[in-house]
């Protein structure tokens, strides 16, 4: 018996999905394509994804998934050092931003291809970014930051352009210690 034979079809669906969306793009990867890519049959692959706007959002939200479980987790581990957190999320996208066939963030690239606010994944994207967003509020809230709100909005976007720096070339070291000197920064610490 194979290793595909012995993955739940859904996921191996989506395990294609999650390797091509990122690396070609939504738009740019086909249904055949991903059929290719998972083994499975036309009919199959439509049982479980009945559109390609589901399939999106389902990728989305396995992507949504991961990164929420890790933050969780980390901040379970590190409960009461809110800055250990954030220098843990800083070195996170520092080493992701790096890596080879990094992409940037799979939110703002979907983003950047769905066009129609009624699209199921566009309700994940936002739910998303709200999330991540709110945990960095908190954790300002917990360090005892003015306007953690507003500081935590800037952080997010200082967050956006450090992936882009990463994915530019940067040293992934360098552009987690930017991302907390610009941090620092921002929250006047």
């Amino acid at each position: 018996m194979s290793v595909i034979e012995l993955k739940p079809v859904r996921e191996r669906i989506l395990d294609a999905a999650i390797e091509h969306y990122y690396a070609d793009g939504i738009r740019a990867v086909s249904a055949d394509k991903l059929i290719a890519a998972a083994h499975v049959s036309k009919m199959t692959f439509y049982r479980h994804f009945p559109t390609k706007n589901d399939l999106v959002a389902a990728y989305l939200a396995v992507r949504a998934d991961d990164e929420q479980s890790a933050v969780t987790a980390k901040r379970r581990e590190l409960a009461g050092d809110p800055a250990g957190v954030l220098r843990w999320y800083a070195d996170q996208v520092g080493a992701a931003s790096c890596t080879p066939g990094f992409r940037g963030c799979p939110f703002i690239n979907a983003a950047a291809e769905i066009s129609d606010p009624e699209h199921p994944g566009t309700a994940i994207i936002q739910g998303h970014r709200a999330w991540l967003t709110g945990q960095v509020h908190e954790l300002l809230d917990e360090l005892g930051v003015d306007h953690a709100g507003t500081r935590a909005e800037q952080i997010m976007m200082l967050r956006d352009g450090a992936m882009v720096s990463g994915y530019l070339g940067r040293a992934p070291e360098q552009v987690a210690d930017d991302l907390v000197a610009g941090g620092r920064s921002i929250i006047g610490r």
